[in-house]
C-alpha cells in the first residue's frame, strides 16, 4: 500500500479508537516517526496530509533538513506547516543543533540537557517546548528519567525561560500483545496528572505506537508515534 493509503488506515483506526474511548480525534495527533527512513518519505507524506515528524538522530535530520525545510517554512509553505520532533535520546553536545533544527525535543531526561536546550534556546530567541522521557522499562536499552526524579526536574525546569515543559512520554517493552503495555501508560498518566496540578503546561502524553497505539489511546494518548505502520519496515538499518 501507499503512504497516503497507510495514512488514510491509520486515520480510520484512530478515529475507531476515540469512539471506542469517547474522546474527540481531535486530541490525538499522528506523529509519523520517519527516522532510518529516506526523505522521500517526508516529502510523500506531507503530501497526502501528514504535518507531525519525528526524528532520532540530529545528525541524521540534519542531513535531511534542506530537502524538507521549506515544509515547515510559512514563508513557502500553505498552513498547516510541517514539524519536526526529536524523538531519540539527545547527546549533550548536539543541544545547540538540535534547538536550531526540531520544534520541539521529546525525550529530556537530565536537568544538564534542559539546562544547555535551554540556553541554545535563548541564543535563537525561541521558545521551545519539551517533553520528560520517563523510564519505567527495566530494559537496559530503553532511555529516560526515574519517576521518582520527575517532581525535582520538573521544579527545575520553572527557571528555564525558553524551554516549555509540555507533557511526559516512555517507551514500554516492545511486545505483540499491545495489552502488555497497558500499565506502562496507566503509570506515565498517573505521572502526568499529579505533576499537572503544579505545572500545568504538562498537558501531552507522547505514548503508543504502530503495535499498540489503540490501547495508548484508551489510556490518554495525546500523539501516537508511528513508523511501521505508516512506512513499512526500515529502508536501510540504524548506523
Amino acid at each position: 500500500m501507499s503512504i497516503a493509503e497507510n495514512l488514510a488506515r491509520l486515520h480510520d483506526q484512530i478515529a475507531a479508537a476515540c469512539r471506542q474511548a469517547n474522546r474527540p480525534t481531535s486530541e490525538v495527533a499522528l506523529m509519523a516517526v520517519s527516522k532510518v527512513h529516506p526523505v522521500e518519505v517526508i516529502l510523500e507524506a506531507h503530501a497526502a496530509g501528514q504535518r507531525l515528524f519525528g526524528e532520532n538522530r540530529v545528525q541524521e535530520f540534519a542531513e535531511k533538513f534542506p530537502l524538507v525545510a521549506h515544509l515547515s517554512d510559512p514563508t513557502r509553505s500553505s498552513p498547516p506547516y510541517a514539524q519536526y520532533h526529536l524523538i531519540g535520546p539527545l547527546q549533550s553536545n548536539k543541544t545547540t543543533r538540535a534547538a536550531e533544527l526540531f520544534h520541539s525535543i521529546d525525550t529530556v531526561d537530565s536537568l544538564k540537557i534542559a539546562q544547555r536546550l535551554n540556553s541554545a534556546a535563548l541564543a535563537l530567541n525561541k521558545k521551545l517546548p519539551i517533553l520528560i522521557e520517563v523510564k519505567l522499562s527495566h530494559e537496559e536499552s530503553k532511555h529516560g528519567l526515574a519517576p521518582d526524579d520527575l517532581p525535582a526536574l520538573l521544579n527545575d525546569l520553572a527557571a528555564f525561560e525558553n524551554l516549555i515543559p509540555s507533557g511526559l512520554m516512555t517507551v514500554p517493552p516492545w511486545s505483540e500483545d499491545a495489552e502488555t503495555a497497558r500499565p506502562y501508560f496507566q503509570h506515565l498518566r498517573r505521572l502526568r496528572d499529579e505533576q499537572q496540578r503544579l505545572h500545568p503546561t504538562l498537558t501531552q502524553l507522547s505514548i503508543g505506537m504502530s503495535n499498540d497505539f489503540t490501547v495508548a489511546i484508551e489510556e490518554g494518548s495525546t500523539c501516537i508515534r508511528v513508523g511501521t505502520a505508516l512506512f513499512g519496515k526500515r529502508i536501510y538499518p540504524t548506523p
